[in-house]
């Protein structure tokens, strides 16, 4: 059996691999976000071009995701998970990054710190729903993408030994964003 480090590893090294790459020579304009709550999207564009397309989940109507202009800045990997104070996390318990009941699996993007966030799930069923406690849901491997192709085209590019470093440690590693990507969250 592999360890779960290992499983983080493999997700981190492969992440960029998935998906079509938008070149520079292609597409230009800024790079943004845009989040369809009912149709359980997100779509990162390029100018006018979209450049990738992810199923995502949504928060639950009594736990509804924020709607509004946000400003990606803030990608943790290996995040540790601390339970909000909040009536449905009661006597949870903290846990690191790398725990395999850690919520946030491998990656979190802040759009409004310290509360919501997009993140990568193990509950496959959930996405296309509206399940979550406010955050965007993803699968791992598509918010490992995600937050890796922003950092590539936003300036805070890393190595593929940074990322393999990163999932090897079991540690949080703190990534801050040079320029912000806007995220719009609508219906």
């Amino acid at each position: 059996m592999q360890s779960s480090s290992h499983v983080r590893r493999v997700i981190l090294l492969l992440a960029f691999a998935l998906g079509p790459i938008a070149r520079a020579d292609v597409v230009s304009g800024p790079l943004t976000m845009a989040v369809s709550t009912q149709k359980r999207i997100l779509v990162v564009r390029i100018g006018a071009t979209e450049v990738r397309r992810y199923s995502i989940a949504v928060g639950s109507k009594n736990h509804p995701t924020p709607m509004g202009r946000f400003s990606v800045r803030h990608i943790v990997w290996n995040p540790d998970w601390n339970p909000p104070d909040a009536p449905w996390a009661r006597g949870k318990k903290p846990l690191p990054g790398g725990h395999p009941d850690n919520p946030m699996k491998v990656v979190k993007i802040f759009f409004s710190e310290p509360d919501y966030y997009i993140h990568g799930t193990d509950d496959r069923e959930s996405i296309g729903e509206a399940a979550s406690h406010g955050c965007i849901r993803m699968s791992e491997s598509n918010a490992a993408e995600l937050a890796r192709y922003l950092q590539e085209h936003v300036g805070a590019s890393r190595s593929d030994d940074w990322y393999a470093a990163v999932g090897d440690r079991g540690r949080p590693a703190s990534v801050i964003l040079p320029a912000a990507v806007p995220l719009a969250i609508g219906r």
